[in-house]
């Protein structure tokens, strides 16, 4: 069934159609992969669909609700999350208070809470530990909660990115090249613990990658998209084995090795 879908989006700059007339739609507790030659729109399209661009025609709805047009802050509040390619997380931070600061009910941060008990508010600290040092677990951090963000490798930083989206209860997670730049092994460890978030938490992923092997690997379904528009789409053994699509898409990277596949 699909949670998100857009509606003959368009986005311009300049005159020039960075998204043009894009109608797809993304199928709930699924991995579906979003693939294009460099300049084919594709972060474009995460910048309309997380609110930080709006559309010059069509519609975005996620579970039947339009949402473009609303700032970044509602639709991430309404459940989609997104990774940027450069990761953006708090350096100074520790771990551990890097994910508890995501939580949106943050004592230290509502007027109100001062008129509820206090018994109240030591739950609500106790269950946002709670969350944070699970979706700490949960990503491979665990036993490095008072790390500091930035003595991490850079895909220890993109893993502690993706635990913060989690702890603002995405169900949506928009990654885009979530393993450009890191190592092989720690590929391993973000491929697994996509997979993982798709099995056991039934998370919606859509994800941009380059690597076309981990698309072959990780995608239930996949789009091509060049110069603004969708071209193609199917299943990732059809769309990758596509000759057109391969001479269009020379820059694809078969090579790396993922997984032990």
């Amino acid at each position: 069934m699909s949670i998100l879908e857009l509606q003959q989006v368009s986005k311009l700059f300049d005159g020039i159609k960075a998204v043009d007339g894009v109608s797809l739609s993304f199928e709930g507790g699924k991995i579906t992969g979003l693939i294009g030659p460099n300049g084919a729109g594709k972060t474009t399209l995460f910048h309309l669909i997380t609110g930080f661009l709006r559309p010059d025609a069509g519609a975005i709805y996620y579970k039947g609700k339009r949402i473009d047009g609303l700032p970044p802050w509602r639709i991430a509040a309404e459940g989609i999350g997104r990774l940027f390619q450069d990761v953006r997380v708090f350096r100074q931070l520790t771990v551990l208070e890097n994910v508890l600061v995501a939580f949106r009910n943050q004592p230290d941060d509502k007027p109100w809470v001062a008129f509820l008990p206090f018994r109240r508010l030591k739950d609500i600290e106790r269950e946002n530990l709670e969350k944070a040092r699970y979706w700490i677990q949960f990503v491979g951090l665990e036993g490095m909660e008072n790390v500091r963000a930035e003595d991490l490798s850079y895909g220890q930083q993109k893993l502690l990115a993706i635990a913060r989206l989690l702890a603002v209860d995405a169900e949506i997670l928009l990654l885009d090249e979530p393993t450009a730049g890191v190592n092989i092994k720690m590929i391993r460890v973000i491929l697994d613990m996509i997979e993982r978030l798709v099995k056991e938490e039934r998370k919606t992923i859509i994800i941009i990658e380059h690597n076309m092997q981990i698309i072959r690997d990780i995608a239930d379904w996949v789009y091509f998209m060049n110069e603004g528009k969708i071209i193609s789409y199917g299943l990732p053994e059809e769309i990758l084995e596509n000759k057109e699509i391969r001479r269009i898409y020379m820059g694809m990277h078969d090579s790396v090795p993922v997984k032990g596949r």
